[in-house]
């Protein structure tokens, strides 16, 4: 079958890079690079990456890790906005740090948090830190946890973007087997026209996108 894009669902994507491992190509309208679907891990192989994972919030250099995205989405939220920190990992750490300085926080994570009546409620913000590049299907994922948010909520994404093709060839991230999509700044301005939502970068690797209080609000 012809490949699609798995963020604005176009035809006809471009080779963009391969490696000895993988294929990688470019959607020509929204600018995402991503692994064909049949070069994916399958889910046990999936997990079995994460759990060699040992993020806590016991860490201070994770904690610094992720103040990349907490830092500059705290300062816009307003006293006690509720959150879901979504693909928190085995570890979550981000959620810990909202609670610290006074936002409930909920959870949730396909592999380790996996109660979906999270994904049914309200948030004033939603936090996916190094989750985007992972998703299969990041065009309806991202769709959904936009629909959970109130008007002017935040949804925060933390995640390394694309530059160019040339540094795509000797990029570390993507030598992760579990990274299938790589977002550009293109990519994410794509999206935030998409989901009619305003977006900032206030960092190399963080995208923030607000939800419109209304319809034709600025």
């Amino acid at each position: 079958m012809m490949p699609t894009c798995p963020l604005c669902a176009s035809p006809h994507p471009v080779a963009y890079h391969r490696d000895a491992r993988r294929d990688y190509l470019q959607c020509r309208q929204c600018e995402l690079v991503f692994v064909p679907a049949e070069q994916r891990l399958g889910p046990d192989e999936e997990k079995a990456v994460y759990d060699r994972h040992e993020n806590s919030p016991d860490d201070p250099g994770y904690r610094r890790f992720l103040s990349r995205l907490f830092e500059p989405l705290a300062a816009r939220l307003p006293p006690g906005a509720r959150g879901l920190d979504f693909g928190a990992g085995p570890g979550p750490t981000l959620s810990v740090m909202f609670e610290e300085v006074g936002h409930p926080m909920a959870i949730y994570d396909p592999f380790y948090a996996p109660d979906r009546r999270a994904l049914a409620a309200r948030y004033d913000f939603i936090t996916a830190t190094e989750v985007v590049e992972h998703l299969f299907a990041p065009g309806a994922e991202l769709e959904r946890l936009a629909g959970l948010l109130a008007p002017g909520g935040w949804l925060g994404l933390m995640t390394k973007r694309v530059r160019s093709a040339e540094a795509f060839a000797g990029w570390h991230y993507i030598l992760d087997p579990t990274h299938v999509c790589f977002f550009s700044e293109a990519s994410f301005r794509w999206l935030a026209a998409r989901l009619d939502m305003a977006v900032s970068f206030p960092s190399d690797d963080v995208a923030l996108l607000q939800r419109r209080d209304s319809p034709g609000d600025p």
